[in-house]
């Protein structure tokens, strides 16, 4: 009997001010000056507005109404919690009500959605996934058993430090690269460190978070009852479907059908003998590994590579990057005791930032671009830039 395994990532980035090579050592208070804080309000209480609020009314019911057999999995960043803290208690009580079902897993992530993971020595990813186990801690009393890093970035080095801290499984993307002729709907073992990995069915996550409203695409129009079926066809132990919350009604805006389709969509699969649904956590603890994986590159969900190249696929990525980086290491050498300065080169390392300075073509240049506050990579670059210059000169006292 498969497991249907939804997990949702969410997320909002602290989108940054435009900061001008001649506002350089000129700032009093980097916080406010280097992140657009009325316009990331507008546009966190618009997604709230549109998908946050009323996806989580939604499945709140579908969960009651099935007695808990719809059973869903969620990480929600740092940044995101705090967003919902200054703007929107409401909403953090809300998903407070989705946990308290007993149907709903939360997961651990670093706590600012950062590219720490990928530094070379991983201190920094540790200190911020423990930051986010204790604020999920805090707030709802939870102890995630599972983990996912910042947009399922994996790999063997990965692996083992998430093992090394206890958790018990790990989410990634299920690339053919990685994969070869098997499937994504089983669980598998990290081969270098015991930790269970569930990869994503890309395929039929896809479907729903990009493909659903394409009116050219040959499965158009998705119906709740034609996915099921697709999905009681499917062989395997797990079928995961991992996407953006932000799909229900703001990347699938509300006219697409979209919430018409979750809504229907429970009692469509369950209408099945063979399918069930399970969280991230019941997976893993239910379903044995039927292999180990080896993956000493960096693998993503994130655009056609499946690879960092989202983020680091340029040269004005990488420049920003080692800059980053270069930054860290006079922080915790210069000035280990100033918590302000950390936690704004903490949200700098959130990887929304670098991806806006993406310059990939076709379909996922334009994905890209429809994310992006910038005319072009360009700006983004060197609007990076200064405030990485800037925050250099106030860690050297200048």
């Amino acid at each position: 009997m498969p497991s249907v395994v939804f997990y949702f990532e969410v997320h909002q980035p602290m989108r940054l001010s435009r900061f001008s090579v001649f506002n350089i050592g000129h700032t009093e208070d980097p916080y406010a000056t280097y992140f657009n804080h009325e316009l990331n309000q507008k546009i966190f209480e618009k997604v709230a507005r549109k998908c946050y609020l009323p996806t989580n009314k939604l499945l709140l019911d579908l969960i009651r109404k099935t007695d808990g057999k719809f059973r869903i999995s969620y990480s929600l960043t740092g940044t995101f919690i705090e967003y919902c803290q200054m703007f929107l208690p409401e909403l953090l009580d809300s998903f407070k009500d989705l946990v308290k079902t007993g149907a709903v897993d939360l997961l651990d992530e670093t706590y600012y959605h950062s590219l720490s993971s990928l530094f070379d020595d991983l201190d920094e990813f540790e200190a911020q996934v423990k930051q986010h186990r204790q604020t999920i801690k805090k707030i709802f009393n939870y102890s995630p058993k599972s983990f996912r890093n910042t947009e399922t970035i994996y790999d063997n080095r990965i692996a083992g430090k998430v093992a090394d801290m206890g958790y018990e499984g790990i989410l990634t993307e299920g690339s053919e690269r990685i994969l070869g002729w098997r499937s994504p709907n089983f669980v598998y073992k990290s081969q270098y460190s015991n930790i269970k990995v569930l990869m994503r069915n890309y395929k039929l996550s896809d479907d729903v978070g990009f493909r659903f409203g394409a009116k050219n695409w040959s499965g158009y129009p998705l119906t709740a009852d034609k996915y099921a079926r697709w999905m009681s066809n499917s062989f395997g132990d797990v079928i995961n479907l991992f996407m953006d919350y932000e799909t229900f009604g703001e990347h699938q805006w509300e006219d697409t059908g979209i919430f018409e389709f979750l809504k229907h969509l429970p009692n469509e699969v369950l209408k099945y003998d063979n399918l069930e649904f399970a969280t991230v956590s019941e997976a893993v603890e239910k379903y044995q590994a039927v292999g180990d994986i080896d993956v000493p590159w960096a693998i993503s969900w994130a655009d056609e590579d499946r690879n960092v190249s989202t983020w680091l696929g340029n040269n004005m990525q990488i420049a920003c990057f080692n800059e980053l980086k270069d930054i860290g290491r006079m922080i915790k050498k210069q000035r280990p005791k100033d918590k302000e300065l950390l936690n704004v080169w903490r949200l700098l390392q959130t990887s929304d930032h670098l991806y806006y300075l993406s310059t990939k073509g076709f379909e996922d240049g334009t994905v890209h671009a429809y994310f992006s506050p910038y005319e072009v990579p360009y700006d983004g670059f060197i609007n990076y830039m200064n405030i990485l210059q800037d925050l250099k000169e106030k860690v050297n006292g200048k």
